[in-house]
């Protein structure tokens, strides 16, 4: 996977980046604002890949499976500290349509569609991400996020949400919230031990 190149060349990186940070009304994490101008824009990266940012028809985005999740029109909020309600989260999961209830499948696909409906719409709000980028895909729809507004601010969460679960942050050994830099050096670690380990032959290659 190869890198997407800096948002533009020399003096010009300026001039997108702040074009890009006045679009979206904020000022992106220091770590990651070296990083898209002195090293890429996105792809090569955690997982999937980090998502790049394109500057399309005069507008900045993100782009990559999910990356439309974040509203980019509340980037300037802050991130909040918590998600729902736990007891609005155990009454809607209480609800939750049992096929075995039901004398009709049809009955049932419609019951447990609407209840759907519901969750996405408590766990999905916007507000739940508000101040905070999609940055990477892990596959089987869990993301993490680059927070860029709050008392979070350039911390990476994870999000499996998919799986019924909160956005959680992402720690360290250490148990110190996981940074954008310390993200992608860790994974260029890893890379790096990967890329440097001797193949293994298989029993059919013997």
């Amino acid at each position: 996977m190869a890198y997407r190149p800096p948002l533009a060349d020399a003096a010009e990186r300026v001039s997108a980046l702040a074009e890009l940070e006045a679009q979206m009304g904020v000022r992106l994490p220091e770590d990651y604002r070296n990083f898209l101008t002195c090293v890429g824009a996105g792809r090569a990266g955690p997982a999937y890949g980090l998502f790049p940012v394109r500057r399309v028809q005069g507008r900045w985005r993100w782009e990559g499976d999910g990356a439309d999740l974040a509203d980019l029109s509340m980037l300037a909020r802050p991130f909040p500290d918590h998600g729902p309600d736990p007891e609005s989260l155990d009454a809607l999961r209480a609800e939750r349509p049992e096929e075995e209830d039901f004398d009709e499948v049809e009955e049932f696909d419609d019951a447990i569609e609407a209840w759907d409906e519901r969750w996405e719409a408590l766990m999905f709000a916007p507000e739940r991400t508000a101040g905070a980028i999609v940055i990477s895909h892990l596959g089987c729809a869990q993301r993490e996020w680059l927070i860029i507004s709050g008392t979070h601010r350039g911390t990476i969460w994870s999000d499996c949400r998919a799986d019924d679960a909160d956005l959680v942050p992402l720690l360290a050994h250490d148990g110190k919230p996981v940074t954008f830099a310390r993200w992608y050096i860790t994974w260029l670690e890893e890379a790096e031990l990967t890329a440097h380990q001797p193949l293994t032959r298989t029993s059919s290659e013997n």
